[in-house]
Formats: structure tokens, sequence, C-alpha cells
């Protein structure tokens, strides 16, 4: 099996915010870090986001837009970019997953794919 032409990898980390979150009110900050790596042969510059968010109660919220924290980043094969954005939800649990459009150098268009994880507060799953 040959390399693929178009590939991007995808890592996402998250953590709970408690300083900006406040559970009275139902608000649960959380913060993600993406890492993208583009595993493929071929440069790509990544146009838009779109985010599937989930919370404990099923609550399903979708976000599109431009690029990422105000950036559209282009990656040579093997070049990394990493950047942090941020979630509210109303549950002290939840999921996002979702895609980046992505634009090849050969004017191709194509997904790469957000696997899902999850958001949750510490100690707050078993």
């Amino acid at each position: 099996m040959s390399d693929p032409l178009y590939a991007i990898e995808v890592r996402v980390d998250s953590r709970y915010l408690p300083d900006q979150s406040d559970p009275r009110e139902n608000r649960y900050v959380f913060a993600y870090t993406v890492r993208l790596l583009n595993t493929g042969r071929i440069a790509a510059q990544l146009l838009r986001r779109h985010w599937i968010i989930v919370d404990g109660n099923g609550k399903v919220q979708e976000v599109r837009g431009e690029g990422v924290v105000g950036e559209q980043p282009r990656l040579e094969p093997g070049q990394r970019y990493e950047y942090t954005s941020g979630a509210v939800l109303e549950t002290a649990v939840g999921s996002m997953r979702g895609s980046y459009e992505m634009l090849a150098e050969d004017g191709t268009r194509f997904l790469a794919p957000i696997p899902p994880f999850r958001l949750a507060v510490p100690r707050v799953i078993h």
C-alpha cells in the first residue's frame, strides 16, 4: 500500500477549567489542544472547521467557521500545527468531534476527521 497523497492526522487533549466554570450556574468551561500533522505527500491548507459538541443531556451544538483561532494554516508534508481553543457546556461531561476542510496544493479538497474526544470534570466519570 502506498503512502496517502492527502492525509492529516488529528489528535486532541482536553482539560477542565475550574476557574472559568460555575457549576451552580451549569457552566462548565473546557480547553482543548489540537495537534495536526500532515502525514500525506502533498502540502495542504486548513480552510474550515466543523465541530459537533454534545453535552451530558444530549444537547447538540454544531459550529462551523473559517480556519481555526483566526488562522488558516498551511502544512507541508511532515509539518505539525498546534492550537488551543475552548468550549462551554451546561453539563459536567460531554464530547466533541468533527472535521477540517483541507485544500491540497494541487487544488483537491478533502476532509480531515477529528476523532471524538471527551470533555469531563475530573472525578465525575468513574
